[in-house]
């Protein structure tokens, strides 16, 4: 390559320019001064410039020492720390991460974190003291693909000081969510944390970005991509947030848990002594506080717990979930009519109804132990994913409680959030009357029940299956509720109050006045048929109350026909920021 300069440039300046641009170029260079013939200084690459014979590529020992340095990140916190997690059921979080994704992770952020502070080489380690390693602040964040669709995950790893949170790995920890509000892709959270670093709060605690904007955070996630929370541990204080906020929660029986405060903090504010499991376990919560959506088996069950659950679930709002390939019931829809009881309070069980409507093998049922009176769960109908809120006659004659109200609208709110149509099955005698139910917020749940209905503006198809009592039909999707369809089998009903409570309210004093038993006992048993016709799913199909009585047989073949007729349904709220019901 020749290069031409100007007449001053001295004999070395040549040299220098030469030397630069062999080096630079991986050329040879000729230079030459002013307008001479000659060139003045010649200069060759150095033997190791670019581009190099493919046969010569090869890492070099800064590559090698990057890997170990990874290697080493790898490896989690201190030995002895990961010989005690079988003592728990736990696995290490690398290999947590395995069986989560089988095939590798996609990338990694922030393996790095705090290496200053804490590798081998760092003035400020001491190897006498394990708890100064602390490969990346002992928190993981990344991407990878689970069960074919793309997700984000964080997950904390237990040797480095029990999971806790301090300033970088809350950074990568908001960074994560940030990056999902994003791109609008799921995040699973693998949360084993026992809360913030207490000793070191003034970097991460009351920062604008800090612990607190996760739940910031997962405020403005909540209901645009869908939030799936794993415990493996005892969740202390600020980590117990993540699980609750999350869309979905799964503790892992005799090893999750998750409280506002540890056993010694709650002794020594309140004088009360109790154990990790009974104050926040996963009995407990999935029992009486609600907070727990299902409880794992162990390590394996909660995976296939939530390979279930995303198969019901879009990546983000505004996006339809996806459907699979139709399947018939488990159980015949023939079998439906002799399933329901004449009589309005004799028990039947409403799995037995919904098996016979929905695909086989396709009931995914969230909060099974919590508010029984109710059933929620995912199922799919035809392939098409749908949410089912049924009343459960086994329980307490399917009455509406103040746990199985709440438990309802959370339910419908989620499915609502996520294009998940909703289906009603009404068989109830209403909302439970009594002073403790008072107590327990009756109204205060009820009205949120009512509201969840009102405001969902998804597919709905309500079947008044058999009893539609009080202000329960107005929580189940009643006809003033803006379902696409009320139909009803034959033996449905719909009335103020059942037939027994009707009688005793209207008829009380003149029934006592007759004197003869048998007279009054014919009485009584004519007053409770007229009332009975006059609440009949026939009378109310008469006055265009509801769309259609259907042969029970036929439910499932009208369900499928209505959902996929209304599957496009547009529903519009009126133009405000939001409610102040919830």
């Amino acid at each position: 390559m020749k290069v031409r300069i100007g007449d001053g440039a001295t004999g070395d300046e040549a040299e220098a320019i030469a030397s630069a641009l062999a080096r630079h170029l991986g050329t040879d260079v000729n230079v030459f001064v002013g307008d001479g013939e000659e060139s003045v200084a010649d200069a060759e690459p150095p033997a190791d410039a670019f581009p190099l014979d493919a046969d010569d590529v090869h890492p070099t020992e800064r590559e090698e020492t990057l890997r170990e340095e990874i290697a080493d990140i790898l490896g989690g916190g201190p030995q002895k720390y990961k010989d005690r997690l079988p003592e728990s059921g736990k696995l290490f979080v690398r290999d947590r991460l395995d069986l989560w994704f089988p095939e590798g992770l996609k990338f990694e952020d922030g393996k790095f974190a705090n290496f200053d502070s804490w590798h081998e080489n760092s003035p400020e380690v001491d190897e006498a003291d394990p708890n100064t390693r602390l490969p990346g602040d002992g928190l993981l964040t990344g991407a990878a693909a689970f069960e074919g669709r793309d997700l984000h995950f964080m997950a904390n790893d237990f040797t480095v000081k029990a999971g806790s949170m301090a300033s970088r790995g809350v950074e990568k920890f908001l960074r994560m969510q940030q990056r999902a509000l994003k791109t609008g892709k799921p995040v699973l959270y693998l949360m084993d944390s026992s809360g913030g670093r207490i000793d070191q709060q003034t970097g991460f605690f009351a920062n604008r970005e800090g612990i607190g904007k996760y739940y910031y955070n997962h405020s403005m996630l909540s209901g645009y991509v869908p939030q799936i929370c794993v415990l493996y541990g005892p969740c202390i204080a600020g980590a117990a947030y993540t699980p609750v906020f999350a869309d979905f929660t799964i503790m892992v029986e005799g090893m999750s848990a998750m409280a506002i405060a540890s056993p010694r903090m709650v002794k020594m504010v309140t004088g009360e002594e109790i154990s990790m499991q009974d104050l926040g376990g996963a009995q407990m919560h999935a029992q009486e506080s609600g907070s727990a959506d299902l409880v794992a088996r162990d390590e394996q069950h909660a995976r296939e717990l939530v390979s279930q659950l995303i198969t019901y679930l879009p990546d983000k709002a505004g996006e339809k979930p996806p459907r699979s390939k139709p399947k018939p019931p488990r159980l015949s829809p023939g079998g439906i009519d002799e399933l329901i009881p004449e009589s309005p309070n004799r028990p039947y069980d409403a799995h037995d109804l919904i098996e016979r409507v929905v695909d086989a093998e396709s009931v995914f049922e969230l909060k099974p132990d919590y508010g029984k009176e109710i059933v929620t769960a995912f199922a799919r109908i035809d392939g098409r994913p749908v949410g089912i809120v049924a009343n459960q006659p086994t329980e307490r004659s399917g009455a509406i409680f103040p746990d199985a109200a709440e438990k309802a609208a959370e339910f419908i709110w989620t499915c609502d959030a996520y294009e998940i149509p909703l289906l009603y099955l009404c068989d109830t005698p209403g909302f439970m009357a009594g002073s403790q139910v008072e107590k327990d917020a009756i109204l205060e749940k009820g009205k949120k029940f009512i509201y969840a209905t009102s405001s969902a503006t998804v597919p709905k198809q309500t079947v008044i299956v058999r009893k539609a009592y009080g202000a329960g039909i107005y929580a189940m999707g009643g006809p003033a509720y803006d379902p696409d369809s009320v139909i009803a089998l034959p033996s449905g009903e719909i009335g103020i109050m059942g037939p027994e409570a009707a009688i005793n309210a209207v008829y009380a004093n003149k029934l006592a006045a007759i004197d003869d038993p048998e007279e009054r006992k014919q009485r009584e048993d004519e007053l409770r048929e007229e009332y009975r016709e006059d609440i009949d799913a026939h009378r109310m199909a008469s006055e265009v109350v509801i769309d259609e009585i259907v042969p029970p047989s036929s439910l499932r073949e009208e369900l499928v026909n209505r959902f996929e007729f209304y599957a496009d349904v547009d529903k519009s709220l009126p133009d405000k920021k939001h409610g102040t019901v919830l």
